[in-house]
């Protein structure tokens, strides 16, 4: 991502001034309705997934490219309009965005075929990629310093709560509407966030010289398609697939040009060199832990409960719940702790918390129900929310003790290395898990088949038990003993899912302890939120 022709009309190194309003904290409840909404549809678009199959009659294949047609676009967008930011404003990026990201999701349950579906799900992508970005920044630069920390506990509260929502909401609205809501969610609140974008984000009246077009282009086309290769590498068969090999290639030559043009004209507007700090990266990477361990309720959890006991997105919502809506009152908790101790205190300790409600899960075994997992569920939404709002905080404080709010050209690379984080980090992380659980269940599958084999006594013992609880509702003996075997087989793959899933919570518990005495490495910091609060 580099250079352009500059306007010159100002300098790229120029102080970032406050953009306060009017009505500021409207401005905020904008940039948090948007990324809110920004989530809640990816989430939507995925548990629905199933109900958008059978609605619309599209193949399995065919259907798995719409979540990730929208998140490539998501991808593409997200990092890029962090640097327009520093130069447009939020307003100016913000209501086209959020007006096309509208109509966009109005149409899309009156697309006509399948092609028309996908495009509209592209273009609510590119649109919904703007909302994630600039929402911390606003709200750093528009809340006084000793509100800051609510900020970031509005924020934490807005992005696990509706994480953890999306297969109750999902539920509910195939139960009681109809699948089109999937995406008329968003149709009907964006509204709402332009009217407070109109009233509360003010216009940018100072200019800033235009980014580089080509040098961004470049690196968000090659995150985009890295991203598409990582999300559809395990149902294609990673590199069996002429798919992903030209994804992936594509995509890299996509970077190395980025690389190239970086070398060869360095753009004034994007300081890496800024981003070489020990601990700038070690915080960085807190964001993948958290990610990671969010994957504990985002894909374990209802993967054993869809897999295991075949619950519906709504069943499996009301589980979920117990995560999500003590998120209220959990980021108020920790915030008014991290003003009075340490934010990388409370980081550590919200990921051990979390660890720990892993490590209890990680007993699992095909009897457990949503039930199962609600109480560890409680403890693990206090987890969630120190190590989210810890992170951040952490970020924010090595932001402002760095100075990283002192000129355009910080703010914008601060921002979109901790945003290509939040966002590519994440999918390398569920990536990860995914492969991880289809290799273990591998394992495990085949290490059970040795001990269920034809001829072994206790074999063909379970076989005789089941054939006898099948054999009144079989016409005969033999058709007893073939549904006998079938229903054995199923018990082994279900045996060996469930130790799967608890491979996957003892992987979390590991990641977390490594990233745990990485933190030992960061230097102490200098500012606390008790400092921030203290000014006015």
């Amino acid at each position: 991502m580099t250079t352009s022709e500059t306007t010159g009309q100002s300098s790229p190194s120029k102080s970032v001034q406050p953009q306060f309003t009017t009505n500021p904290y409207v401005g905020i409840l904008a940039v948090f309705l948007g990324a809110g909404l920004a989530t809640l549809s990816s989430r939507l678009l995925s548990v629905g997934l199933p109900d958008l199959r059978g609605a619309l009659g599209v193949s399995f294949d065919d259907a798995s490219w719409l979540p990730t047609a929208f998140n490539m676009a998501t991808m593409f967008s997200g990092v890029f309009i962090v640097f327009l930011n520093a130069f447009w404003g939020p307003r100016r990026i913000l209501l086209p965005a959020a007006a096309i990201f509208a109509a966009a999701s109005f149409l899309l349950p009156f697309a006509l075929n399948y092609q028309v579906m996908l495009a509209l799900v592209i273009v609510a992508g590119l649109a919904s990629g703007t909302f994630y970005s600039l929402t911390m920044t606003f709200v750093l630069t528009n809340l006084p310093k000793r509100l800051i920390i609510f900020g970031i506990a509005a924020y934490a509260a807005d992005i696990v709560f509706v994480s953890n929502i999306a297969n109750l909401l999902e539920g509910w609205y195939i139960d009681h509407l109809s699948w089109r809501w999937i995406f008329w969610n968003a149709a009907l609140f964006t509204p709402l966030m332009m009217v407070c974008i109109h009233f509360g984000i003010p216009r940018r009246t100072n200019a800033e010289p235009r980014p580089s077009w080509r040098g961004f282009t470049y690196f968000s086309l090659s995150l985009a398609l890295l991203y598409g290769a990582l999300d559809q590498g395990q149902r294609l068969d990673w590199l069996n697939s002429g798919t992903i090999v030209g994804m992936l290639v594509a995509g890299l030559f996509l970077l190395g040009a980025t690389i190239v043009r970086r070398i060869v004209q360095p753009n004034p507007i994007v300081n890496l060199k800024f981003l070489n700090t020990r601990n700038i990266i070690i915080l960085a990477t807190s964001i993948f832990v958290f990610k990671f361990m969010h994957l504990s309720t985002i894909v374990l959890v209802p993967g054993f409960l869809g897999n295991i006991q075949h619950y519906r997105a709504l069943e499996t919502g009301h589980t979920l719940a117990w995560v999500a809506l003590p998120m209220f009152a959990m980021v108020w908790l920790v915030a008014t702790i991290i003003i009075y101790t340490n934010s990388r205190l409370v980081l550590a300790l919200g990921l051990t918390v979390g660890a720990i409600c892993c490590l209890r899960w990680a007993h699992v075994d095909t009897s457990w129900s949503g039930n199962s997992f609600e109480i560890v569920e409680l403890l693990l939404s206090l987890g969630l929310a120190g190590a989210y709002i810890g992170l951040v905080s952490s970020i924010v404080l090595e932001a402002l003790e760095s100075g990283a709010l002192t000129s355009a050209s910080n703010v914008a690379t601060f921002s979109g290395f901790m945003h290509l984080m939040r966002i590519f980090g994440g999918q390398i992380g569920v990536v990860a898990m995914t492969r991880f659980i289809a290799v273990r269940e591998q394992f495990h599958s085949n290490m059970l088949g040795l001990y269920v084999q034809s001829g072994s006594w206790l074999t063909d013992h379970r076989v005789r038990v089941l054939a006898g609880g099948v054999l009144l509702r079989s016409s005969d003996g033999q058709e007893a003993q073939q549904r006998a075997a079938t229903i054995l087989g199923l018990q082994v793959r279900a045996q060996a899912y469930t130790l799967a899933t608890s491979d996957g919570f003892v992987l979390i518990v590991w990641v977390v302890i490594v990233y745990l005495l990485i933190m030992l490495l960061l230097r102490p910091g200098k500012i606390t939120f008790n400092d921030l609060r203290k000014m006015q």
